[in-house]
């Protein structure tokens, strides 16, 4: 089998994306006055595993974004937009 050449290498990534969760979630957990244990709980995770999330540390899976979003009432999609974009769309 034949190695990768640096060319057919993944781009860096930024963590433009992964800040974007973060914050999304940070904030509407605040709004709605819930703790991160409150959180956690409501989606079967462990309460670490959202702080990290809210850190930037992990990358999510799509089943745990929708998790999260479900427990705090916005579609999965809601939490990747980018603020600028909300206020674009209201």
């Amino acid at each position: 089998m034949a190695k990768r050449s640096a060319q057919s290498a993944l781009p860096p990534t930024t963590d433009a994306l992964r800040r974007t969760l973060a914050d999304n979630i940070r904030g509407l957990r605040k709004r709605q006055s819930i703790s991160q244990e409150d959180l956690a709980f409501r989606c079967g995770l462990d309460r670490t595993y959202v702080s990290a999330v809210e850190r930037c540390i992990w990358n999510v899976s799509l089943g745990n974004i929708e998790k999260m979003a479900l427990a705090l009432g916005v579609e999965p999609w809601q939490l990747l937009l980018p603020e600028q974009r909300k206020l674009e769309e209201k």
